[in-house]
């Protein structure tokens, strides 16, 4: 039975539903919620596993990048049916990866954000005129909107080069909330960012990935803060997906979820960004993203007993 529904578009509603479905069928499948949106939507996180090797994986930062969500869901629903019928998934025993390891997801970090990309503005919204003013007087926010529902970009409102990445917007012309690249008032201004470090915090995690789309690559390092066991680690992961590993320069280097995980904790945190186009991608390449993505979710667990930290 396939119960993530991955030739849709992926809002929260259709997440809680599959999340709900999954849970019954798998009950040793732990669901919580790691704090709430700006509108008030849970954010959920789901756990498989109690190994003492403990990793994290997060998607849908970026609202047009909603394709991130549904692949981590498939990756859970999948490993979760290896495990319960004592198989092995990407040639790897299920029971063994979880005996090993215990891996959190939290599949949609901006479902406010999502939904307004998905299912568009409605006059009731609560931040209607706000949004339109933010956007341009646009009402269409399905090929612009990455912010969270407060037009903050919620991957540089992390507490790594967070001043600079504001000295940045100024040369861009960014002033305040809008579609994409602004970072806040502080760090951690947004219940969705402050959540996602809480609960970083709250955790032993020894390596995290940050999904994002598009590029196929994966960036690995922050300000060469990374310890030696990353390009290690990141090297495996480039060869299991078929994405080259990079290092991001410009805005794109400031305030994001992995860098601050590298700086903080100073262990392996990558961001991978999937399929190539323009966001928001076709849900028609779902396919082949999961096909180069599943192995590496699972090899970034099985390594994690190497990062450093």
């Amino acid at each position: 039975m396939n119960i993530v529904r991955t030739n849709i578009p992926y809002t929260y509603a259709v997440l809680k539903r599959d999340m709900e479905e999954m849970k019954k069928w798998y009950p040793f499948l732990e669901v919580g919620t790691a704090g709430k949106s700006v509108l008030g939507k849970d954010l959920y996180y789901l756990k498989l596993g109690n190994g003492p090797n403990e990793v994290f994986y997060n998607g849908a930062h970026h609202a047009l990048e909603w394709i991130t969500a549904p692949l981590l869901m498939k990756f859970i629903e999948n490993l979760a049916r290896a495990y319960k019928g004592g198989s092995s998934i990407g040639g790897y025993p299920a029971e063994e990866i979880l005996c090993k390891s215990a891996i959190y997801v939290v599949p949609m970090v901006n479902p406010d954000g999502v939904d307004l990309v998905l299912e568009g503005l409605q006059k009731d919204h609560p931040y209607y005129e706000k949004l339109l003013e933010w956007n341009g007087g646009r009402t269409d926010f399905s090929k612009v909107w990455q912010a969270n529902i407060r037009g903050v970009d919620l991957n540089h409102n992390y507490d790594a080069s967070w001043q600079e990445s504001k000295e940045a917007e100024l040369k861009l012309g960014i002033n305040g909330p809008g579609p994409t690249r602004y970072s806040g008032p502080y760090p951690e201004s947004e219940p969705e960012s402050k959540a996602v470090a809480d609960f970083t915090r709250s955790h032993d995690f020894k390596l995290v990935l940050a999904y994002h789309s598009q590029g196929e690559v994966i960036y690995w390092n922050y300000r060469n803060m990374a310890p030696p066991s990353a390009l290690e680690i990141g090297r495996l992961l480039s060869e299991a997906s078929g994405y080259p590993l990079d290092e991001v320069y410009g805005i794109a280097a400031y305030g994001g979820y992995k860098d601050w995980f590298i700086e903080k904790f100073k262990r392996p945190g990558y961001t991978v960004e999937v399929g190539l186009g323009k966001n928001p991608l076709p849900i028609s390449q779902f396919p082949k993203i999961y096909q180069d993505n599943e192995l590496l979710l699972l090899l970034a667990a099985v390594s994690a007993e190497k990062a450093e930290g």
